[in-house]
């Protein structure tokens, strides 16, 4: 793909983020999902909007992209993200099986417009017994069995 048609991408990410802001959807972030040169999905930040904590930008589109190709797997898909993707959208990014990302600010400057990730990535990084959100294991071997029910599944459809 030619650099003009990335920027092309990256433009219209970029526009829905600022859109966003006018329009009141959510916070200033856009993504584009494209496919063999032509766009599948895009949206903006729909946080505020829709009272869904999960509804980035990326991961707006990358809902939408699915239906529109009916499929989970978004394999031979690029995204275009006007903002470096949170650690959300980068693991739905990664389910998705999307192969490039493409984006224009970084981490930096949403933390510089109020919007900070750090505290996720230095989460992550800690074992969980050390993280600040409680987490407490419990009934794993019930959990197992239930594992063990999909793993005997001869119609599954792995993903």
């Amino acid at each position: 793909m030619k650099t003009d048609q990335h920027e092309e991408y990256m433009e219209l990410a970029i526009r829905i983020a600022a859109e966003n802001i006018d329009n009141g959807n959510g916070g200033p972030f856009g993504a584009v999902v494209v496919k063999n040169g032509k766009i599948i999905a895009a949206s903006g930040n729909k946080v505020t909007s829709s009272n869904d904590p999960t509804a980035h930008a990326e991961v707006v589109a990358i809902r939408e992209a699915c239906q529109v190709l009916h499929n989970f797997d978004l394999t031979g898909c690029t995204i275009y993200a006007s903002c470096e993707p949170c650690p959300m959208c980068l693991a739905a990014i990664m389910w998705a099986r999307i192969d490039g990302i493409f984006y224009a600010a970084d981490r930096n400057d949403a933390a510089f417009a109020g919007f900070d990730d750090e505290k996720f990535y230095d989460e992550f990084a800690r074992p969980s017994g050390e993280r600040l959100l409680p987490a407490q294991q419990i009934l794993q071997e019930k959990a197992v069995e239930v594992f063990s029910k999909w793993i005997e599944k001869e119609d599954k459809i792995h993903y």
